[in-house]
This record gives structure tokens, C-alpha cells and sequence, in this order.
């Protein structure tokens, strides 16, 4: 069945939604300005489910929304377009290796490097912020957090895929 433009509309505000929470809920700051949140779980998971540009707006906007009511908000633009590519790259990643692998690998794959263009995006954006060695040294904290987010999200992929919630 093919979803409608306002039923995709409609799913990517959920998600947008959904990675705003996630990203508001735990904030366990790192050693400058950036903080550790399970949004990565869901940014991964817009990646999977939406379309490439619906992925980058509800990943983008949930993000830049949880920065701003986080009182982030320097950091609300890099993290629109941060986390809005982390999505499109898990998507395509994700679409180019299932069609020559398993499922589970080509899934581990794409939030794995849409995890890399998180920690690269952080990175890039805090040197310009703050120099090189406060950049560097938020790179184990952005780690953590796309780990965690990384597990997370495979978790929950599995939990949708097996109750029917998505195909």
C-alpha cells in the first residue's frame, strides 16, 4: 500500500517529535558545551523508515528543537544539518546494502556510519567553536553516545519489524 503525502507528513512529525524527546529527556553534558542524549536511537531509525528528506527534516528539526528548549542553542543549526545527514546517510547506506546482503548487517552498517557522520560533524563544528583540543577531546562522549544510540536503535528495528509496526 502506498502511503500518502500527508500520512508521510504525518509519520515524520511523529518522528521529529519522538527525536525531540529522546534528545530532551537525558542530558548528561561533556566536557565543553555538548551533551550526551539517546536522540541518535531515533535519528537512525528516521533513517530506516522515511524517505531521504523526510529522514533529514524530522531527524534536523527534532534535533535543533531538543537544542533549543535544551538551552543549546549554538548548537541548533550545526545539529539540523548534523543530524539530518546522520539520517540520509544510514538511509542510503542502508538501501545500497540490502540489496546485497542480510538485513541485520546492512542495518548495523548504515547506523554505524551514520554514526561516524555524527561524531565527524561534532567534531568539525567544535573546532570551529572551541579549537582543536576541546574538539577533540568531545570525540569519546559523541562515541559513547552513537554507541548507545547504535544498540538502541538495532533493538528497536527488530522489535517494529517483528510486531508488524513497520514492513
Amino acid at each position: 500500500m502506498k502511503q500518502t503525502k500527508t500520512g508521510k507528513i504525518v509519520l515524520s512529525s511523529i518522528m521529529a517529535a519522538l527525536v525531540c524527546v529522546a534528545t530532551y529527556i537525558i542530558k548528561i553534558p561533556f566536557s565543553s558545551q555538548g551533551y550526551f542524549n539517546l536522540g541518535d536511537c531515533v535519528v537512525l531509525l528516521c533513517g530506516w523508515i522515511l524517505t531521504p528528506s523526510y529522514a533529514f527534516l524530522a531527524a534536523g528539526i527534532g534535533s535543533l528543537l531538543a537544542d533549543i528548549l535544551s538551552g543549546y542553542i549554538i548548537y541548533a543549526l550545526p545539529t539540523l544539518i548534523i543530524k539530518g545527514l546522520m539520517a540520509v546517510s544510514a538511509h542510503y547506506i542502508y538501501k545500497l546494502l540490502s540489496l546485497r546482503t542480510n538485513t541485520i548487517i546492512a542495518r548495523c552498517l548504515s547506523g554505524l556510519s551514520g554514526e561516524l557522520v555524527m561524531i565527524l560533524g561534532y567534531f568539525i563544528t567544535e573546532i570551529f567553536m572551541y579549537g582543536l583540543l576541546p574538539a577533540a577531546l568531545n570525540i569519546p562522549g559523541s562515541a559513547f553516545q552513537g554507541i548507545v544510540g547504535f544498540i538502541l536503535s538495532i533493538i528497536l528495528i527488530n522489535v517494529f519489524k517483528k510486531n508488524k509496526i513497520i514492513k
